[in-house]
Order: structure tokens, then sequence, then C-alpha cells
């Protein structure tokens, strides 16, 4: 009775409401005390590890944030604070976040030469999305699923998809003639995106999308969009990186709406596939009444233990790919196209070597594509200025010195501005200036490899890189065929860096017919 009356009077004393806002609130003082002594922590670590490297100040808690304002001067800004600080220099997102940042390929060769895994902070926000495909994945995992997915990019894979790569761009050039009569301008990134996921659709999956002559926007490529700016700003937004806070708010809502989109469309083309191998299996058919595909590689990819991929793993990779597969193409064939129209010189060389190569014909072939030299290095030349991945980053799983004796201690995160190099006065001449002759074979042997990395490079290079580029070629060699591009000097895009690189408003041109 006694231990009874204490316990009650224990509970009186400490659960009064205002006595209990005061254990509240004493405890909030002690985590955030606790939190901001780790960040300092954190703070005071980076510092020292980044000693070496001498960058521009920034913030004590937002960092360098403030210095990108998404209006489409951001690039620019890498390259002004690349001609301050040589070789590489710290940035800042918020108060315990630092990327050094490298823009030399004497650097690029040493941290792309490894297999260090991707850093765990903007690209542990793609997970939810893509899960933990070959783009994220690391250590056995990533060597496995590597090493399973690679036939699917063998040039046997490859050589079919040319022509249907063709098709879906015919299609989308003639949805054009509108504007070719009108000579209006417009936006290409919309339509490229819906040609390329058409076209990943039908090569990789062997799935009629029919989604460039659907109405109306396109759920998944809005999707798509969407989860790119909400990963951009949730890295920007340094409280976003707490999950439970980005989970609680309206972009975090936003965020799993189009992850939901994404996955339903993913999931729709594994259960077709799944049901079409069922039936060939139950009714004893090969696969020679349509060609092997992506899909089929991954359902059917078996180890030296005769182990596949799981379900998880499969839908993971599916995703993997259907953003990288037709997002970062679409984006490279938008800038070629928009840097074309800006070079009516190097257009026209273009058209007359596309005309010769093609004799005629209205499809393109896999032969076609090796007729094409110059159109080719213009190609390049607007990946060098445009490039459809703007920059990566890896998180150090042991200490790394550069050429130069630097060194940068494991746990550390170190990304390569591919814009920075790129645009590197010190290793392109005039690097502003289109000028597909840097391309030539002589010119490409007196550079480093590693000055142009558009599909990254070593080992964790992009397995895709064959197919992009085939469909680059093909998109390119389609739309010269038929159309003079215009620059439009009244809509001049503001790149911006996403998971890929845009613009904040648009990639317009304008187009009239090619007079034969």
């Amino acid at each position: 009775m006694e231990i009874s009356e204490n316990f009650r009077h224990v509970l009186e004393t400490y659960l009064e409401p205002v006595r209990l806002y005061h254990a509240l609130g004493v405890v909030c003082v002690i985590y955030v005390g606790m939190l901001l002594t780790r960040l300092m922590q954190r703070r005071k670590t980076l510092k020292a590890a980044f000693e070496q490297f001498p960058g521009p100040p920034g913030h004590w808690l937002l960092g360098n944030t403030n210095e990108f304002q998404q209006d489409g001067t951001d690039l620019e800004k890498i390259i002004t604070f690349g001609e301050n600080y040589p070789y590489a220099f710290p940035l800042w997102f918020g108060p315990d976040i630092s990327i050094l940042n490298i823009h030399h390929p004497a650097y690029v060769k040493t941290i792309l030469s490894s297999t260090e895994p991707k850093d765990d902070i903007a690209y542990r926000f793609l997970t939810t999305w893509i899960g933990e495909g070959l783009l994220v994945s690391a250590g056995q995992r990533w060597f496995r699923h590597r090493r399973l997915l690679t036939p699917g990019f063998h040039y046997d894979i490859l050589k079919p998809y040319v022509k249907i790569m063709s098709d879906s761009a015919k299609i989308m050039l003639d949805k054009w003639e509108t504007y070719a009569k009108t000579q209006e301008s417009f936006e290409l990134f919309q339509h490229v995106s819906l040609m390329t996921l058409d076209s990943i659709m039908k090569c990789a999956f062997s799935c009629e999308s029919n989604c460039q002559t659907e109405s109306g926007t396109n759920k998944y490529i809005k999707a798509v969009y969407d989860l790119c700016d909400l990963v951009n700003l949730r890295f920007r937004v340094f409280l976003y990186h707490i999950d439970f806070i980005f989970h609680l708010s309206p972009h975090g809502y936003m965020y799993r709406r189009a992850c939901r989109i994404a996955h339903e469309h993913t999931e729709e083309v594994i259960r077709k596939r799944k049901e079409v191998l069922t039936k060939e299996k139950e009714q004893n058919l090969s696969q020679k009444k349509r060609n092997l595909d992506f899909l089929d590689i991954l359902l059917c990819a078996r180890d030296e233990q005769q182990q596949g991929l799981s379900d998880e793993d499969i839908r993971a990779e599916v995703d993997t790919f259907m953003f990288e597969g037709h997002d970062t193409t679409a984006s490279g064939l938008a800038w070629i196209l928009y840097a074309l129209a800006c070079n009516p010189e190097h257009q026209q060389k273009c058209r007359v070597e596309i005309q010769q190569a093609l004799e005629g014909k209205d499809s393109i072939e896999w032969e076609d594509l090796s007729k094409i030299p110059y159109t080719t290095m213009c190609i390049k030349e607007s990946l060098r200025l445009y490039p459809p991945v703007p920059g990566m980053a890896r998180k150090l799983t042991k200490p790394m010195t550069f050429f130069d004796g630097r060194t940068v201690p494991e746990g550390c995160i170190v990304g390569t501005s591919v814009y920075g190099i790129h645009r590197n006065a010190t290793v392109w001449e005039n690097p502003n200036v289109f000028d597909p002759l840097r391309f030539l074979p002589e010119n490409t042997a007196k550079r480093s490899p590693h000055a142009f990395v558009p599909f990254s490079a070593g080992p964790r290079n992009c397995i895709g890189q064959n197919f992009a580029m085939n469909e680059m070629k093909v998109g390119t060699m389609m739309t010269l065929k038929k159309y003079i591009l215009i620059q439009d000097p009244d809509h001049v895009p503001k790149m911006i860096p996403r998971l890929v690189l845009r613009s904040i408003n648009g990639v317009n041109i304008k187009i009239k017919l090619v007079e034969n």
C-alpha cells in the first residue's frame, strides 16, 4: 500500500502539465545540443580533410548553397570557381556536407579509374525510386549485376534496335510538320523525351507504348520530371536530408506520388513480359518471332551458381534503365539539335554527309551509323558543351592521392564536374566555341582520354553508352534529312543541372522542310 502511494505521488509530481513540458523541453534541448555537437565535429573533420584544397568561402550554416540560385547561371559559377581554384575545390551544402569538386582530367583519371561507390547523400535519395540498380549499387552486388547485364548490350542485341529507333524518330518528325509549315518556335525536350521513351519501350522491353501518339501529357514522363526536380530540391534543402521531415512535407508527398506512377509503369512492363515468357515456355516456343531484348536478359540471367536476379533486383534494373535509357538520351539529343540549329554551317555539312550515307533511303540501318564521321564529331562536340549528366559523385572507402600529391581521406565525397572538365580552358582551346574538329583522330590523340567523359569512364562507366550513341545518331540523321534547324534568338535556353542537363525555360528551335 505504501509503495502504491509513493508511486502515485511520483506520477502526480512529474506528470503535472507544467513539469511535463519542462521535461520535454529539457529533452529537446539535450537532443538539439547533441545534434549540433555532432554537426560541428563533422564540420571540423571535413575542414581538416580538405585543408589542402582552397575553395570559395561559404556561410557557416548554408555553405555555398546560396551561390546557386537555380536561375540558369549555376554551371557558369562552377567554371568561374574552377578558374580560381585549379584541379579541385570544396563546395559546402549545409554545415556538415562538403564535396570536393574536381574539374581536370588528371584528377578525374584517379577517381574514375577506381571502383569507389556512388555517394550516399544525393544518390541515397534515388533509391526509393530506382532501387539499388547499377547506378547506385556498390561492391559485390554492383559487380554481379554488371556482369549479368553486360550481354544485354552486345552489338548483336543492339543491331536490330536501329530500325526501331528510326521508326520512333519518324513518328516524332511527322508530328513536327505543323511547326515546319508555320515556322513557329517550339520546345524540343518534351518531344524528344516521348520519342526516346517510345524507343526504350520498344527496344529494351518489346512493348508498344503508343506514347508519342496518345493525347495529353504522358504520366510517366511527367513523373520523371517531378522526381528529378524533387531529388535536386531535397539535396539543396538541409532539413530535407532528415527522412521523416521530408516524408511529412508536401514535397515528400509529391515524391511518393511520382514514385508510385513510375513503379506502376515498370511493374506493368515486367508483368506483361513474364506472361509472354510463360506462354512461350508452355507452348515450347523460342525467341525466333522476336529479337532478344534487355528484359529477356534480365529475366533469364544466371550467375555461376545458376542464381538469377530477384524480383526486387529486376524492378530496380528496369527502373534504372527506363529512366537512364530515355531521359539522359533525350537530354543529349535535344541539346545536339539545339547546337546544330545554332551552327548552320556545321549542320549543312552533316546533312550532306547523311544524304550521301542514306542514298535516298527513308530509314536507317546498322551499317549506316559508321558512314557519318563528321556528324559523329558534331554529336561529340555537343556532348562536350552540353553533357547530359553534368556531374557525378563517389564516396571514398579508402584514402585517395592525386597526381600532385594531395590526398583526400576515407569517407569524403569526391564530385566530378563533367561540365567543368568539358569547358576547362586549360584543356580545351576556346572551350565555349562549337568546333567538331576537336574530335579528329589526330586531335583526340593529343588529349587525355579523361578530358571527354559524357558517359563517365573506367570500370563504372555507362553500360548503355553504345545504345545511347546509336539513338542520338539515328535521331540526328533522321532529323537533318527532313528538316533545317533554325535558332530562335528570342528563346535562349538557361541551362540547369538536374539528374540530367535541362533548361528552365525550355530548349526552343524553329524548323523548315529540306528542299529536295
